[in-house]
């Protein structure tokens, strides 16, 4: 149990505050779990299941608490004795009571991350002469969330946001760049994907992984990705290649999932994507950005680990004790933390991977 002697795994805790203060007692008394989501290409959510009865009062409780109406802001720690880390910050958007036959009632309060702001209004709207950091860091202002971008160094001469949310909108442009679009409290993140050679953790089989569950396919691969459009004031045409090998980094594997399909089925040629772009710098990072994001669906897993707050999605993980092919760095694209009396505390998550 080496890898994990800072916890002392059999006494997981959390702490939960409400409009910026602690939970009190008797809700935290009430608790019977408590389930946070956190996804790089979704809204993030939580859920909190409270017991709803005061059996002393013969009533329900908690139903009608100021404590949890709509739009108070909630962060949740979760860890071990003194190593508790916030897993969420976010707001309440909703209350689900449940009233069952036999048993007594409880509440549910759910709530999304501060993204969820910007998934009100469909606006129809234009950009011009701008980068698509520069776009999002309008968007987050306008939400009352703080930019941090990371420049996406392409200079967009003209962009319509047509009948869409404020996150559709961004999302579709994050797509475009293989961007994700992140936030944390109060803060917006637009930031390429992090995918690196180095890992936050290690996760081992029979030691902190208790389940794991890898599925590598060439299905989807291709050696070439190509990106081919039109450009309006010279009357050109603008095409982009990206090919097999071109990928950023490899995440400690050998063979990537294009670089396999290039070396296995020679010819079976490449993928096309005839699409609006405006100049060739756009379309060269556009192909380069898109063959990054099909190679890293050459493995996708799913995987059950001892709870670890550490585990975030957006991170880099390594897997350890599963043979040569499947061990290695792990993108997480999403996480799923679940606390109960009953069961303690577990960390799903998926993940992917581009080379083995």
């Amino acid at each position: 149990m080496a890898a994990r002697d800072q916890f002392d795994t059999l006494a997981p805790e959390f702490r939960i505050q409400v409009n910026g203060s602690p939970l009190p007692n008797g809700a935290v008394a009430d608790i019977i779990s408590i389930h946070v989501l956190e996804d790089v290409d979704a809204t993030s959510m939580f859920a909190i299941t409270l017991s709803g009865w005061d059996s002393v009062e013969m009533k329900v409780k908690w139903m009608d608490d100021a404590l949890f109406r709509e739009g108070n802001p909630v962060q949740i720690q979760i860890g071990y004795r003194d190593q508790l880390q916030v897993i969420f910050s976010g707001e309440i958007t909703g209350l689900e009571p449940d009233f069952p036959e036999a048993r007594p009632p409880t509440l549910t309060v759910r709530g999304y991350d501060r993204r969820h702001r910007m998934m009100r209004l469909r606006r129809t709207r234009s950009f011009t002469n701008l980068k698509d950091s520069d776009i999002a860091s309008q968007l987050a202002n306008g939400s009352g969330l703080k930019p941090e971008v990371e420049d996406s160094k392409v200079v967009l001469p003209y962009v319509l946001q047509h009948n869409q949310t404020d996150l559709e909108f961004l999302l579709a442009r994050a797509r475009r760049i293989d961007y994700e679009v992140v936030v944390e409290d109060r803060s917006l993140l637009f930031r390429s994907r992090k995918i690196r050679d180095s890992a936050t953790l290690t996760l081992r089989r029979d030691i902190g992984l208790l389940e794991f569950r890898p599925r590598m396919t060439t299905m989807g691969q291709v050696q070439e990705f190509v990106v081919q459009g039109w450009n309006a004031k010279d009357k050109k045409e603008i095409v982009a290649h990206a090919v097999a090998g071109s990928e950023p980094t490899l995440m400690g594997g050998a063979t990537s999932g294009p670089s396999s399909v290039q070396q296995l089925f020679s010819n079976t040629g490449a993928t096309w994507a005839a699409t609006p772009v405006q100049s060739q710098e756009e379309a060269d990072q556009m192909a380069r950005q898109w063959l990054s994001g099909v190679a890293l669906g050459y493995i996708r897993a799913e995987g059950t680990c001892i709870g670890d707050p550490a585990l975030r999605a957006g991170t880099v993980v390594k897997v350890e004790g599963i043979g040569n092919r499947f061990s290695g760095l792990y993108y997480l694209c999403s996480v799923e933390h679940r606390y109960s009396m009953q069961k303690g505390y577990r960390t799903g998550f998926s993940a992917r991977r581009n080379a083995t």
